[in-house]
């Protein structure tokens, strides 16, 4: 695509590399196909390759975005799948992460949109601030049929449909030392999995102690920005991603890390691309860099290594591919084979490089279009008649388990139980 950038505009490297994606971009409209948005409501601006017109006459022109194109962007799930189709590689996300940083900078939402971002990014990235107001949202729920009413509170609305009943006890899982340790590896603690789904980094914990690591969780890490990065905060991701390739260099130097391995595949799609979003740092770029190196999904790390025999069992597994994991990873097979190779029977379904709708805080922010796609996927895993669904992201457990009554459990989990753990408590 040609692009006519002013050169004071290219003078930002910002802007030079999303110059760069859409010079990349031929408009051939494969993207259309696999776009989520693009089938649901068949809107060109609700494909990528709209929105990449869009995103390039507003950045390429200075412009201030209009409601419409803001509109448009932020209906974009940034599941990735058109990066998966593209035939020319154009890296989308770089894009559209620009495009929503320099909204955040240069447009003013309606006071309740604003005062809605404000509160996700205050909450959702910190663990404990998460766990209250969990524990609040009962007191609230009532107010959901007032809620919906007014364009401006639903998304209040939606997330005390999305809090659960129950909150689960902290995490037991802590960083744990063996005897003869083959590999020491650290495991990111997150923000929003260890309050609603403990159980995964418990399953992690004992499994790779099985397999003979160490796991250590690093002093001073946290949320890996990717939240606050997909609502335009780029200055409060780059703090996050600043924190914790500080907490985890410090392992790396210490005693050394074999890996940094993740159980929310969203986190690792982030996490892997710290070297891209401080490139320009001058104490941070290297250090990133080699910090992206060393992350790996769990299933990425565990596909290389001799698990222990399996527990002979009779389920069969509806597997759904985390967007974050299959686009944003390229991490396909390896939680499949693991699954297959510990005893199970693994069947995909029908559109499995659809979204769920979950994306962050899409399912907030966007939930008519968010419950439109869980009920679409939660069908085709449904038609599998599969005794569990698993999946490797928190999000899409979360989201999936809204809409279809069969147990969700993340792949670990199954892993765990075939190799001598518990069995997974959503299974009964």
């Amino acid at each position: 695509m040609q692009t006519s950038f002013p050169p004071e505009a290219l003078a930002d490297p910002a802007m030079r590399a999303s110059e760069a994606v859409i010079r990349t971009c031929v408009h051939c409209g494969f993207c259309t196909a696999t776009c989520p948005t693009y089938v649901l409501l068949g809107d060109e601006n609700d494909s990528p390759r709209g929105r990449i017109y869009l995103m390039k006459d507003m950045l390429e022109n200075q412009r201030k975005p209009s409601a419409e194109v803001v509109k448009h962007i932020d209906r974009c799930l940034s599941c990735l799948a058109c990066m998966t189709t593209c035939p020319s590689g154009v890296n989308y996300m770089h894009l559209v992460d620009h495009a929503r940083a320099y909204i955040n900078e240069t447009y003013t939402r309606p006071r309740s949109e604003r005062w809605t971002r404000r509160l996700l990014a205050f909450v959702l990235p910190h663990s404990e601030r998460f766990r209250w107001a969990l524990t609040f949202a009962p007191l609230a729920k009532p107010l959901r049929p007032l809620l919906r009413k007014l364009p401006a509170t639903r998304p209040l609305a939606a997330m005390l449909d999305m809090a659960p009943s129950h909150i689960p006890n902290p995490t037991s899982a802590q960083s744990t030392r063996i005897s003869g340790a083959k590999a020491r590896v650290a495991l990111l603690q997150g923000c929003a999995e260890p309050i609603l789904k403990p159980q995964f980094r418990e399953a992690t914990v004992r499994l790779l102690n099985r397999i003979g690591h160490d796991v250590i969780f690093a002093p001073g890490e946290g949320c890996c920005g990717a939240l606050v990065h997909h609502l335009g905060r780029g200055a409060d991701a780059k703090a996050a991603a600043r924190r914790n390739v500080d907490a985890w260099m410090a392992e790396i130097e210490g005693a050394g890390l074999a890996a940094i391995l993740v159980t929310a595949s969203g986190c690792g799609t982030t996490i892997k691309d710290y070297g891209f979003l401080l490139r320009e740092d001058p104490d941070y770029a290297t250090k990133a860099a080699r910090v992206s190196a060393l992350a790996k999904d769990v299933t990425e790390y565990l596909i290389e290594l001799d698990l222990p025999a399996s527990a002979a069992n009779d389920l069969t597994v509806a597997y759904h591919p985390a967007c974050s994991l299959q686009h944003g990873q390229k991490v396909t097979d390896a939680p499949k084979r693991l699954l297959t190779n510990a005893g199970y029977r693994v069947r995909t379904p029908a559109e499995a490089h659809l979204c769920c709708g979950s994306a962050g805080t899409y399912n907030i922010l966007q939930s008519k279009i968010a419950s439109e796609l869980g009920t679409r996927k939660a069908a085709h895993l449904d038609a599998l008649e599969a005794d569990v669904i698993a999946t490797g992201n928190v999000g899409c457990a979360t989201q999936i388990a809204r809409f279809s009554g069969v147990p969700v459990v993340h792949t670990v989990e199954l892993l765990d139980w075939a190799t001598g753990g518990p069995k997974p408590a959503a299974l009964g």
